[in-house]
């Protein structure tokens, strides 16, 4: 199977960090995405009970509109595809060549796992106040210890996840 290299990895990290010294210097805002996808349950919510939105506490402070946030998060998605289209890496893949190998090629239990991968990680974005990115990449521009340490448990953590996932199976 042929390994799709896509872009260069210090050409896309130094992107990344243009992109955050951009959104500062435009915006006054540093990265960050957890809250949008709560936004966004809450204006979907507001299509079928306004009223129930507009009396939780947690919504009168993040009020349920599209901002720079929910923006930013489009232009992740749109950035992503214009990437792999440009890199020429692009494809369809409902199971990844490294799952299948190890776990078969239904979707069914993919899609199972992603999605309750997808609820521990919004679980804890939403207890810790913030996303890998906030914390990780935002609090290390700022200089700031805790987003060093963050970084570092994010790496250790997706480490220690793909060995028990994939120890000894997966050729990519």
């Amino acid at each position: 199977m042929k390994v799709d290299k896509g872009w260069n990895p210090y050409l896309a990290g130094a992107l990344s960090g243009l992109v955050s010294i951009g959104s500062i210097w435009y915006a006054g805002k540093y990265f960050g995405a957890s809250t949008t996808f709560v936004r966004t349950t809450g204006m979907m919510e507001k299509i079928f009970s306004p009223e129930r939105v507009a009396s939780m506490p947690y919504f009168i402070k993040e009020v349920p509109m599209v901002d720079w946030q929910w923006m930013f998060v489009i232009g992740i998605a749109i950035g992503a595809f214009v990437a792999s289209i440009s890199s020429g890496s692009f494809r369809f893949q409902a199971v990844p060549a490294m799952w299948q190998e190890k776990f078969g090629s239904s979707i069914a239990p993919r899609a199972v796992v992603a999605f309750i991968g997808g609820i521990f990680a919004m679980f804890g974005a939403r207890l810790a106040e913030g996303c890998p990115s906030g914390h990780g990449l935002s609090g290390s521009l700022q200089l700031a210890v805790s987003g060093f340490i963050a970084l570092a448990c994010f790496f250790i953590g997706g480490l220690i996840t793909a060995n028990w996932l994939y120890k000894g199976g997966g050729k990519q």
